[in-house]
């Protein structure tokens, strides 16, 4: 058997249903609408799990899965590095996302990167302390700030409307994801010109830390073959 992990419900449960239907493939839940496993129909050896997009991403890290499917935006913050950990089989064509950097639209003098940088440098001296910056992607905004040489600053954590926290007085900035940036505009937010970190989608995935024999590798063949992968 293999383990093929899906999100539980939502649209990107829908979708991901729509696109194996493209193919003629159709998952059946063996519990009920509520149950947490599923069997892929002409497929007997994949066994699915249904979890949470966060879960999938967590559990194609640390190799407890072989396929899953969930947004590249959480595979990448679960995994930093994927070389030799997870490889990202085939972008799905939905989901679509993007992780960005979001400032206060008073900030007025500040559009890139560059003008953050001077802003966290200037309230280090002024204030004493690093700015902060709300996100729940902290890998992810760590990686590219150090990218970018910006080093005055902390992370808070955020786990809930992050959009919300510099009205909240909770940071100055934030690192969110967004589809179509109205939400952060409702904010009074504005993304940096330079500040799109990642353009996500959902990705089918494999993981290389689960344990894969030839008997394994023939079944996830044999069902990636009607999806346009190989593997």
């Amino acid at each position: 058997m293999i383990t093929l992990a899906v999100p539980s419900k939502g649209r990107l449960k829908e979708q991901f249903d729509a696109f194996l239907g493209k193919s003629g493939i159709a998952l059946k839940q063996t519990a009920g609408a509520r149950g947490y496993r599923a069997t892929v129909e002409g497929h007997p050896g994949i066994d699915v799990m249904l979890l949470s997009s966060s879960e999938i991403a967590a559990a194609l890290a640390g190799g407890d899965v072989h396929l899953g499917v969930t947004g590249e935006d959480l595979i990448r913050e679960a995994v930093p590095e994927l070389e030799g950990r997870v490889n990202l089989l085939k972008g799905l064509g939905f989901g679509f996302a993007d992780v960005v950097v979001a400032v206060p639209k008073s900030w007025i003098d500040v559009s890139t990167l560059a003008d953050l940088d001077d802003i966290c440098a200037a309230y280090a001296v002024r204030y004493k302390k690093r700015l902060r910056i709300a996100t729940k992607y902290k890998q992810l905004t760590r990686s590219f700030f150090a990218h970018a040489g910006i080093s005055d600053y902390r992370i808070v954590p955020s786990a809930g409307a992050t959009e919300g926290a510099p009205t909240a007085g909770t940071a100055e900035a934030i690192v969110d994801i967004t589809t179509t940036g109205s939400t952060l505009k409702a904010n009074g937010l504005k993304i940096l010109d330079d500040g799109v970190i990642l353009k996500s989608q959902a990705q089918l995935a494999m993981s290389l830390g689960a344990e894969w024999n030839d008997e394994q590798r023939a079944i996830a063949a044999a069902f990636l073959k009607p999806l346009g992968v190989e593997i």
